[in-house]
């Protein structure tokens, strides 16, 4: 492993923790600073989109999860992957369980009707962009070199 030698802190925190904390800060904010996120009309229509998108992105997360177990690869993002995955969600995107946690989060806070979580949202995803996935993607770049090279050039980061 060349690129790689040193774990960042922010690599021990699990992804899904980061975006929990953020949202329980922003809760938290909502409740020392309320924010309207929308008219009382509009309610139920912010409800049912977040509904909607916390529902596929645990549909997402679900098979994701099942793909890596089903490989018998690592879910953790700083161990060793098994196997180089580039079929079904990740023909769309690299990172879909990331995209997932930003859908289940974008939900809870449309159905909970919270306005802070979303102005927080930068600080998880800024983690995630800057620090876990360039790790991660240094470990595949070492892991299975020209292939993860090659997966790179045809699919997005994020989508």
């Amino acid at each position: 492993m060349n690129s790689v030698t040193r774990v960042h802190p922010f690599m021990r925190v699990p992804p899904p923790f980061l975006f929990v904390l953020t949202f329980f800060a922003g809760v938290g904010l909502q409740h020392l600073i309320p924010l309207s996120l929308t008219s009382i009309n509009m309610a139920n229509v912010v409800q049912f989109i977040g509904r909607g998108l916390a529902g596929v992105g645990v549909l997402l997360a679900l098979c994701c999860v099942g793909m890596f177990l089903l490989s018998r690869t690592t879910l953790v993002p700083f161990g060793t992957a098994a196997q180089l995955l580039t079929h079904g969600p990740y023909r769309i995107s690299r990172n879909p369980m990331y995209v997932s946690l930003v859908l289940v989060y974008l939900g809870v806070a449309g159905i909970l009707m919270q306005a802070w979580p979303l102005l927080l949202l930068p600080l998880p995803v800024t983690v995630l962009h800057g620090i876990v996935i360039p790790f991660e993607e240094a470990r595949m770049r070492d892991l299975f070199g020209e292939a993860f090279g090659l997966y790179c050039a045809r699919v997005r980061r994020w989508l």
